[in-house]
């Protein structure tokens, strides 16, 4: 059993090495690349949807897997433009995917990363049997949907379809930032809510409460600054 505990908390230590490695940019490989949003208009040109008609978005994404499967990837230097890229984003597709390992790292995502019933149950999965060590919840700079939370607070405004759920999730957070004396509302709220995940996954029950009691796992959170591409651990 000890030795068991001492396994579990190598593996631990290696896999908070790896994820704070790799940050945000866990990118969906089998697309080749061709998942990344398109660069940022030019300075002092207007800003403009990524507007493509569907036929050539599922084009784009199957052309990237072809590279992908043929092993030829288009380089590109994406941290050249980071700084650009923060600023707006134009995503051409819109991903559901599995949260396997083996089409990337096992990630499971939803905007605000909040945790939802649906999310925890792949969590649990992960957990009891795959055997993962380490939960990492990563918020981000520049949150669209906390700051959604924030204005609809402001502002009483009404969202269309599910929305309104997802500022009900974020809400706590946000009522939290208010109270904060110093610093940013958005990126005081955006690290609160990464807080109160971390906390939520610790007492989940009955799987995750149980191997985070045990030492068996940990949880952390952290929020990546989109302009510098580094992890801040909150």
């Amino acid at each position: 059993m000890c030795n068991r505990h001492e396994d579990a908390n190598d593996h631990l230590r290696a896999s908070r090495r790896d994820v704070l490695r790799v940050g945000a940019a866990a990118a969906i490989a089998a697309l080749g690349g061709a998942a990344w949003a398109a660069d940022p208009p030019k300075p002092g040109a207007a800003p403009a949807p990524n507007a493509i008609p569907p036929a050539d978005a599922l084009k784009r994404l199957l052309e990237g897997n072809a590279r992908y499967a043929a092993n030829t990837p288009r380089e590109k230097d994406f941290s050249a433009g980071r700084a650009a890229r923060a600023q707006a984003q134009y995503p051409f597709a819109a991903i559901l995917s599995c949260a396997d390992s083996r089409v990337e790292l096992f990630v499971v995502r939803v905007a605000g990363n909040f945790v939802t019933p649906d999310l925890l149950a792949s969590l649990e999965y992960g957990v009891k049997f795959l055997g993962v060590p380490f939960i990492f919840v990563l918020g981000h700079s520049r949150c669209g949907a906390v700051d959604a939370a924030i204005k609809v607070l402001k502002t009483k405004a009404s969202l269309p379809g599910h929305l309104p759920d997802l500022v009900t999730a974020l809400k706590p957070a946000v009522i939290v930032a208010e109270k904060t004396r110093s610093g940013d509302l958005l990126d005081n709220a955006i690290a609160e809510n990464v807080r109160r995940q971390v906390a939520r996954l610790k007492e989940a029950r009955p799987v995750i409460a149980k191997f985070y009691a045990a030492k068996a796992i940990d949880i952390a959170g952290g929020v990546y600054d989109l302009e510098t591409g580094k992890i801040t651990v909150v």
